[in-house]
C-alpha cells in the first residue's frame, strides 16, 4: 500500500465519488454551472480523473461509455477491473498502484497509451486486444525476464517503452535487447534510440532474431491457416451443410456404436464397410457442394432484393427533396410578402394561401410516401415468394439426397445382418476358421442377441441421418422465417421514421407561419 494513503480509509468506486468528480472538472463558466445545475450525463463525459482518491476497487464506470480518457493514477487499486464497458478509451493511467497482474483490458481495442508505472507486475501478458498501443510505461515494477520482451513485438504500433526500475533494466544487454528485438521502437526509457545502437543491436542479435522470425513465420502460417478455416466453416454454416464435405456425418454414425464396431471384427464385413462408406460420402458430398449452390443463388436474391429497395428509396427521396425545394423558394416569397403587407384583410388571404401551400406539400409527400410503401410491399411480397422457392427446393432435394442415404443403411444393415447370421451357424458348427475377440465372440450366444446387435447399431445410424436432415431442415427454415420478418420490420421502422419526418417538417413551416401571423397582428 502506498503511504500517503496508510491513514486513510481505503475506496470503492460508487456514483456519488464519480458525480462530484465530474462536476469538479467540467467548465467553470455559466454554461458549466447551468450542467451541474441540471446534471451531466456520464455517457457524454469523455475524459475522467480519478487521481489520489485511495480508491481500492475499481467499479460503476459503465455508464461512461464514450470515455477516451480515464486517470486513476496514484491509488491503492490491487486488481485492473470494471473496465469492460469503456471500448472507447484511447489513454489509460493506472500508475502508482498495487496492481499485480495485467487483466482485465480485453475490450480496450481502441486504447493506444496505457501507463502502469510503480505497480508490482512481474509479466507481461493479457495486452493481446490492445492492437492500437503505441505508449507503454512498465517502468518501477517486478519484470524480470528478457522473454517479456519477446511478447511485445506482437504490437505493430508500439514506439515508446518504458522499463527502466525493473530488474530487467539491469542486465547488461538490457538495451541492445530491446532495440534488436523491437526495431519498430522510437523511445526507450524517455529517451530516442539513436539510429547507430540500433544497428549495433541488430548485428549483435541477428541470428537469434532470424531463428524467432522463423518461428513466428510459422506460427502466423499457422493462424492464417486456422482462421481460414474458421471463415470457411461459417461459410458452410451459412449454407447449412457444414461438415458435409467429407465423412463427418459417417464417422459420427459409428463414434458411439458399440455393436457396430464389434461387427466390423467378422469375416467380409470391412470390405462391405469400405465400400458403404464410399457410396456414403459421395452423397454427403453431393449435398454439400447442392448446398453452396444454393447459398449463392439465395445471396444474389437478397443482394439483387436489396438493391431494387435502395433504388426505390432514393428515388422516392429525390423525388421528395425537389418538392420540398420548389416549395421553399415559393415559402420566402410568401414570408416577404406577409411580412411587408399592412392591410388585415389581404394579410389574411396571404397566410391562408400560404397554409395552403403546407397542405399541399403534406399531401405531396404523404401521396409519395404510400406510392413507396406500396412499391415495396409489391417488391417484398415478391422476394418473400422467391426466397421461399428457393428455400423448399433446397430442403425437397436435400430430403431426396438423405433418403439415399438412408437406403445405402438399409441396404448395409440387410448384408451385415446375412453375414451376422451366416457366422452365428458356423460358429454353433465349429466351421469358423476366423479368431474373433472375446467380445465380439460374446454377441453370438443365439440367433436374437446377433439380432438385436446389429439391429441396435442400424436404429444409431438411422438416428443420426434423421437428426443431421432435422437440423438441417429446421435451422433453414428457421433463417428465412426470420429473414422476411426483419424486412417487413425494417419496412414498418422506416415508413414511421419517413413520417416522423415529414411531420416535423411541416409542423415546423407551419409553426414559423403562425409566429409570424401573431407578431403581425400584434404590430
Amino acid at each position: 500500500m502506498n503511504w500517503l494513503y496508510d491513514s486513510v480509509e481505503p475506496r470503492v468506486m460508487d456514483e456519488d465519488m464519480l458525480k462530484l468528480a465530474v462536476g469538479e472538472q467540467g467548465p467553470r463558466d455559466e454554461a458549466g454551472q447551468l450542467a451541474r445545475q441540471e446534471g451531466i450525463l456520464f455517457k457524454d463525459v469523455l475524459s475522467l480523473r480519478l487521481d489520489f482518491q485511495n480508491i481500492l476497487r475499481i467499479d460503476s464506470l459503465w455508464q461512461f461509455e464514450n470515455l477516451r480518457k480515464l486517470q486513476l493514477d496514484n491509488n491503492i487499486i490491487e486488481k485492473i477491473e470494471g473496465l469492460e464497458r469503456l471500448v472507447h478509451l484511447v489513454w489509460l493511467d493506472l500508475s502508482f498502484n498495487n496492481i499485480e497482474a495485467i487483466e482485465g483490458l480485453d475490450t480496450l481495442v481502441n486504447l493506444e497509451d496505457l501507463s502502469l508505472f510503480n505497480n508490482r507486475i512481474s509479466k507481461i501478458d493479457s495486452l493481446d486486444a490492445l492492437v492500437k498501443l503505441q505508449v507503454l510505461s512498465l517502468g518501477n515494477n517486478k519484470i524480470s525476464h528478457m522473454m517479456n520482451i519477446i511478447y511485445l513485438r506482437r504490437f505493430k504500433d508500439l514506439r515508446t517503452l518504458s522499463l527502466s526500475g525493473n530488474p530487467i533494466a539491469e542486465e547488461e544487454d538490457y538495451k541492445m535487447f530491446i532495440c534488436a528485438y523491437l526495431p519498430d521502437l522510437v523511445y526507450l526509457d524517455f529517451r530516442r534510440i539513436d539510429d547507430h545502437m540500433a544497428k549495433l543491436a541488430e548485428i549483435k542479435h541477428q541470428y537469434g532474431i532470424d531463428e524467432l522470425k522463423q518461428r513466428e513465420n510459422l506460427i502466423q502460417a499457422q493462424l492464417d491457416n486456422e482462421r481460414a478455416q474458421r471463415e470457411e466453416l461459417e461459410e458452410h454454416k451459412a449454407a447449412f451443410v457444414e461438415h458435409l464435405n467429407g465423412s463427418f456425418l459417417f464417422d459420427s454414425m459409428y463414434a458411439e456404436d458399440v455393436e457396430g464396431n464389434k461387427l466390423a471384427h467378422l469375416p467380409g464385413v470391412s470390405e462391405l464397410l469400405q465400400a458403404y462408406k464410399d457410396k456414403f460420402v459421395i452423397i454427403c458430398l453431393n449435398i454439400f457442394e447442392y448446398g453452396l449452390k444454393q447459398q449463392e443463388k439465395r445471396k444474389v436474391e437478397l443482394d439483387t432484393f436489396n438493391e431494387c429497395v435502395q433504388e426505390a428509396i432514393q428515388e422516392n427521396r429525390e423525388q421528395g427533396k425537389r418538392r420540398i425545394a420548389k416549395f421553399e423558394e415559393t415559402h420566402l416569397l410568401s414570408f416577404n410578402a406577409i411580412r411587408d403587407e399592412s392591410e388585415a384583410t389581404n394579410l389574411e388571404m396571404k397566410v391562408a394561401e400560404h397554409s395552403k401551400d403546407i397542405t399541399e406539400l403534406f399531401n405531396v409527400l404523404t401521396t409519395l410516401e404510400m406510392q413507396l410503401v406500396e412499391q415495396l410491399e409489391e417488391t417484398i411480397n415478391m422476394f418473400e415468394r422467391n426466397i421461399m422457392d428457393l428455400v423448399a427446393l433446397f430442403i425437397e432435394n436435400v430430403q431426396s439426397l438423405m433418403a439415399q442415404c438412408r437406403d445405402l443403411e438399409n441396404h448395409h444393415h440387410e448384408k451385415l445382418l446375412e453375414i451376422s447370421i451366416n457366422t452365428l451357424e458356423k460358429i454353433l458348427k465349429g466351421e469358423l476358421d476366423e479368431d474373433l475377440p472375446y467380445d465380439v465372440r460374446a454377441l453370438f450366444v443365439d440367433k436374437d442377441t446377433i439380432v438385436n446387435a446389429v439391429g441396435t447399431s442400424h436404429d444409431l445410424h438411422l438416428l443420426k441421418i434423421d437428426n443431421r436432415e432435422d437440423e438441417l431442415v429446421t435451422r433453414t427454415n428457421s433463417w428465412c422465417s426470420h429473414l422476411v420478418d426483419a424486412i417487413h420490420k425494417d419496412e414498418i421502422m422506416r415508413n414511421r421514421r419517413r413520417m416522423k419526418e415529414i411531420h416535423q417538417y411541416v409542423d415546423h413551416v407551419q409553426n414559423e407561419l403562425d409566429n409570424l401571423e401573431c407578431s403581425e397582428i400584434i404590430d
